[in-house]
């Protein structure tokens, strides 16, 4: 069964493809691509969170998410990429005021992000996991948990999807503590200033594999958290540059070169292909 349901969905992308490409060609006089080509790079916002994104010493952006963008982008003529590094909340914002051309970060499909920005395709799918003290002394399963315990704080990132799903669950928002980064909310459970941290799987699995902290345990996944599909997320005026990268996408995901890029960092191509935008931003 699994098999058949993989292959509609690549039946699916083919048709999404041809559908694409000529939306595409009707847009062939796109200015906002017609920049970015005599620019010659692409400004993208990331969250410097592995394995969705990452900066290294040398300033070299790599992850998933930014990986796909790039390898996008010179399909469209786009050379290269220049990432700045934003915490969630300020995405859209800076994304709006033109500060970004794309956002490639992991910022995950939610009908009001839908309304605030116009996404490509899925690209990247996770669920949500949490960083506790080794034997779990708190008992937590669910943010639910979180908010039951009245000593309890959780770390999130600020404006992003775990920092809603504490606060939807009844966490206070005095408990609820904004981090910045993994490297900080690593070291504020260390320390003991808050009681759990939680980020995506995978970001969290690799903040615990270069910890190498024998007392830290993850707990994965975070029950009644739902799965998120991100997308990279365009300006609203700029569909049609948006459509192109679509077209490309669907490219990449048939060919099976979008596997070869995301699935060494952990990602799922099949799951990132067995869903839609369109049911990402209608999902409550």
């Amino acid at each position: 069964m699994k098999k058949l349901a993989i292959l509609a969905g690549v039946a699916g992308l083919a048709a999404t493809t041809m559908l694409l490409a000529s939306g595409a060609r009707s847009a062939g006089d796109d200015t906002k691509l017609e920049q970015l080509k005599g620019q010659g790079f692409a400004r993208v916002a990331i969250a410097n969170e592995p394995p969705y994104t990452a900066v290294a010493a040398d300033g070299k952006v790599s992850g998933a998410a930014p990986d796909v963008a790039r390898e996008i982008f010179k399909r469209l003529g786009v050379n290269d990429i220049v990432a700045s590094i934003s915490e969630y909340g300020a995405m859209i914002p800076g994304l709006q005021a033109g500060r970004f051309d794309v956002v490639t970060a992991g910022l995950f499909m939610k009908p009001e992000r839908c309304a605030a920005v116009a996404y490509s395709e899925p690209v990247l799918c996770d669920a949500e996991a949490m960083l506790v003290k080794k034997g779990n002394p708190k008992g937590f399963k669910s943010y639910e948990d979180v908010a039951k315990d009245s000593s309890a704080t959780i770390g999130a990132p600020g404006g992003g999807t775990e920092e809603k799903l504490a606060l939807n669950a009844g966490v206070p928002r005095e408990r609820v503590i904004v981090v910045p980064d993994g490297q900080s909310g690593l070291k504020m459970l260390q320390d003991g200033r808050i009681d759990a941290y939680s980020l995506p799987v995978l970001s969290i699995n690799d903040l615990v594999k270069k910890a190498n902290d024998p007392n830290l345990e993850v707990i994965a996944p975070v029950l009644g958290a739902p799965v998120y599909c991100d997308g990279a997320a365009f300006k609203k005026g700029d569909e049609a540059l948006r459509d192109a990268y679509d077209v490309e996408l669907a490219k990449l995901k048939k060919s099976g070169e979008f596997a070869k890029i995301i699935e060494p960092y952990g990602f799922s191509a099949a799951a990132a292909m067995s869903t839609t935008r369109e049911k990402l931003c209608a999902a409550k």
